[in-house]
């Protein structure tokens, strides 16, 4: 009987197998006080965000290497084509590329490793812009991260840039703070943006306070200037 059980579940095993998961709805909310470029990769490109204004984007299951930023102090043609003070994409509105820094980003990884959505705050490649990255729907250990602090206010002097503040690693390029050779740890300039940003990475090795998961087809909210107290909406 448990044999015959078995080949009546099998077919079914093999049908949820191949059920198509679901995209990833992403809410791309801009409440800065100004107009920022929204950027999106693998999956949406850029998109000028006026203050209050959203952008949504889907984003296919099992995408990995994702990011959403925002870029400052943009000036573009009608073919699309110009420059970011901060995480310009080569000089182009719809980006295919990632940012140059300084720029705060939210990573991703969709569909993973027991079918979990791995993402992430980084500094790594420096800030511009206060960031919230939060599923739309919290529960658990499945919940928002944010990094909202003064980072440009309070930049050490040698990794000051316009319209933000860079990693160490972008500014020295040395493997004490980029982690070539896979052995750094951290450095006075990771701990002060750990210090103001606990949630996010700081450098490359940061993994083990950095790393948040949800179930794979939870959507998200990207909020760019998020207010300072912690809301889920």
């Amino acid at each position: 009987m448990a044999v015959a059980i078995s080949f009546v579940l099998l077919p079914l095993a093999f049908l949820t197998l191949l059920t198509p998961l679901k995209a990833a709805t992403f809410t791309i909310v801009n409440k800065c006080s100004y107009t920022v470029w929204a950027a999106a990769v693998p999956s949406g490109g850029g998109n000028r965000l006026n203050s209050g204004q959203t952008w949504t984007i889907n984003v296919p299951a099992g995408t990995t290497g994702g990011r959403v930023w925002a870029r400052t102090g943009c000036s573009f043609d009608a073919s699309g084509n110009g420059h970011c003070q901060t995480g310009d994409c080569g000089g182009k509105l719809s980006c295919t590329a990632y940012g140059s820094p300084p720029n705060t980003l939210a990573e991703f990884s969709l569909n993973q490793y027991q079918n979990l959505d791995f993402f992430d705050i980084s500094d790594i490649d420096g800030y511009n812009v206060g960031l919230d990255f939060s599923p739309v729907n919290p529960s658990g250990s499945c919940h928002g991260i944010r990094c909202a602090a003064n980072i440009i206010g309070q930049c050490p002097a040698k990794l000051k840039a316009p319209g933000g503040c860079n990693n160490a690693c972008t500014v020295f390029k040395t493997d004490e703070y980029c982690c070539n050779s896979g052995s750094c740890g951290p450095t006075n300039y990771s701990r002060f943006f750990k210090r103001l940003c606990p949630d996010a990475y700081s450098y490359p090795k940061d993994d083990a306070t950095s790393t948040f998961t949800c179930p794979g087809g939870t959507n998200y909210r990207v909020t760019f200037c998020p207010p300072k107290t912690k809301q889920f909406i």
